[in-house]
């Protein structure tokens, strides 16, 4: 019996989701969009591709909640994207009121999932998803980290002429203009990064990856980066579906670990079948300690933005 997941959003990470699950065969996808045409479409389009790739995947476009009935896995992508000049956190508004519809839908179809999150900004949207939803916080996670730490690894890897298999890096925090490349915590090469590479330099790879996205919406004009954060979307699915006990950095919730609690927050997570299996407490030095703090502050702030825009957040 395969596996059934469900994506929420068909737009561009929708559509590359829907794609990348079929080609790793991690199960039958349904594609949801209010425009059910675009779900339709792209669902028809890959599945005409299974032919000439070899997989064995059956795929459905629809607008219907009743079709993701008992998915094993949701991803969430519906949402607005970002244009040229806009943060994350300009997107608050119009995505809480989208999420809240998607999670009264995934609560009603399909509570014993296990639900990824991508929609920005992320952590206050996964944070108001497993509000919405009532869905065990163990049960309900936030893509971010996997794609911060990918970013930050391909631009060491460019600076310094490495492969970025040869590079082990990690990004925690919220998905933002804070997070948190934890330099102590990365090495090439088995090596330190203070042999390799300036402050200076350094410092500019490391706003680099904080404006990671912003940087692709202002080449793309029309729409925000898909492929990377599909890929990442993928990656913790995959660890959920085939309990493989991985550690990934996620927006996870947080109750006392890095002395925070009732929060989500980005931090190394195992991802087994049962979800979010453990929170993975580093050894963390002053200056990483207080970045973390900053951080996790400022998710905290926005979240108080969201329950002025929505009172429901706080029950």
């Amino acid at each position: 019996m395969k596996k059934k997941i469900s994506l929420i959003g068909a737009g561009q990470i929708g559509g590359t989701l829907a794609h990348l699950i079929s080609i790793k065969e991690l199960g039958n996808v349904v594609l949801f969009d209010v425009a059910e045409g675009i779900a339709k479409g792209k669902a028809l389009d890959i599945g005409q591709s299974t032919s000439v790739d070899g997989f064995d995947i059956n795929l459905k476009g629809t607008n219907n909640y009743e079709d993701i009935k008992d998915s094993d896995v949701i991803i969430i992508t519906a949402g607005v994207p970002r244009k040229p000049g806009m943060t994350r956190d300009d997107l608050l508004g119009t995505n809480l009121k989208i999420i809240k519809q998607v999670a009264e839908g995934v609560k009603k179809n399909s509570p014993n999932s296990f639900v990824i999150c991508i929609t920005n900004p992320l952590d206050i949207i996964v944070m108001a998803f497993q509000k919405y939803s009532g869905l065990p916080t163990n049960k309900v996670v936030g893509m971010a980290g996997i794609l911060d730490s990918s970013r930050f690894k391909y631009f060491l890897s460019e600076e310094l002429k490495v492969p970025v298999k040869n590079i082990e890096c990690i990004v925690l925090g919220g998905h933002g203009d804070t997070m948190v490349p934890m330099l102590n915590h990365t090495l090439v090469n088995g090596k330190p990064l203070n042999q390799l590479i300036t402050k200076d330099k350094l410092d500019d790879l490391v706003e680099r990856t904080r404006k990671g996205g912003a940087e692709i919406v202002k080449y793309l004009e029309k729409g925000s980066a898909f492929y990377a954060p599909a890929a990442s979307g993928v990656e913790m699915a995959e660890a959920y579906i085939k309990n493989l006990k991985k550690t990934l950095p996620c927006a996870a919730f947080l109750n006392g670990e890095y002395n925070e609690e009732n929060v989500y927050a980005g931090v190394p997570v195992i991802i087994g079948n049962n979800g979010v299996e453990k929170i993975v407490e580093l050894t963390l030095d002053k200056d990483e300690t207080k970045n973390l703090n900053i951080s996790i502050k400022a998710v905290k702030e926005l979240y108080k933005t969201a329950c002025k825009i929505d009172p429901d957040l706080n029950n």
